[in-house]
């Protein structure tokens, strides 16, 4: 079993503290792997845990590399939460075209999860490392 991470922003934590148990849980799950992925991937560095529009989110301050991850329940809809990334980016769209069959959408801005599904983590892992790296590949095509 992994080591859970500890929270080193009090207000972060809070945030997590109110979600429903349920919902929690899985929040908890999208959290540790978004720093697995970032752990393991080759340009990403430390990343900076903090809130962003009251969400929890992930940048990557350090490095740079990639682009806002941030991740929350759907108050409107019960039992769904979702991982959000920078809409005026092409990541979702990027994803839509490799994971059509994986995932649900909404609009160009996440991924949209029900606490009863199956996350297919591979898939998942996959769309987390271009969010961390969006920045890499994006400047290394305009050199």
């Amino acid at each position: 079993m992994k080591k859970l991470l500890s929270f080193r922003d009090p207000d972060v934590a809070a945030v997590f503290g109110g979600y429903p148990e349920h919902v929690r849980h899985r929040l908890m799950a999208l959290r540790r792997l978004i720093f697995d992925v970032a752990a393991a991937t080759d340009g990403v560095g430390e990343l900076e845990e903090t809130l962003r529009w009251g969400q929890p989110s992930y940048l990557t301050s350090q490095t740079r590399s990639g682009s806002l991850i941030r991740i929350d329940q759907i108050k409107s809809h019960s039992g769904q939460f979702a991982m959000y990334f920078h809409c005026q980016t092409t990541l979702v769209d990027s994803f839509r075209e490799m994971y059509r069959e994986e995932f649900q959408f909404q609009g160009n801005r996440c991924i949209v999860f029900d606490d009863r599904d199956n996350i297919p983590v591979h898939a998942l892992r996959h769309c987390i490392a271009l969010a961390l790296t969006y920045h890499l590949r994006k400047s290394a095509k305009t050199r």
